[in-house]
């Protein structure tokens, strides 16, 4: 899809190889919380949580607490966001 991806291990590589949409993170690798406010934003890449198998990527620690405090209820707010909040 255009982006570089960068590994810690060639096995790490390889699995994403195998499936890449199952490692990708979601709304396009911009901060999950940024997309539930119908915004962009670019991410830390420390502050990560996968749910129920997708990995969600955050702005930084301090808003990763905030998403943290109602994960289900800004997945479905970002979900409904994207894609078009990157149009």
């Amino acid at each position: 899809m255009g982006a570089k991806w960068y590994f810690a291990t060639a096995a790490n590589r390889n699995l994403f190889k195998t499936d890449p949409e199952k490692y990708a993170p979601q709304y396009g690798g911009y901060c999950a919380y940024a997309v539930a406010m119908g915004k962009t934003a670019d991410i830390d890449p420390n502050a990560w949580k996968i749910v129920d198998g997708k990995l969600y990527l955050n702005y930084n620690q301090e808003i990763q607490a905030k998403w943290l405090e109602d994960v289900p209820g800004y997945i479905q707010k970002a979900d409904m966001n994207w894609p078009g909040v990157v149009k």
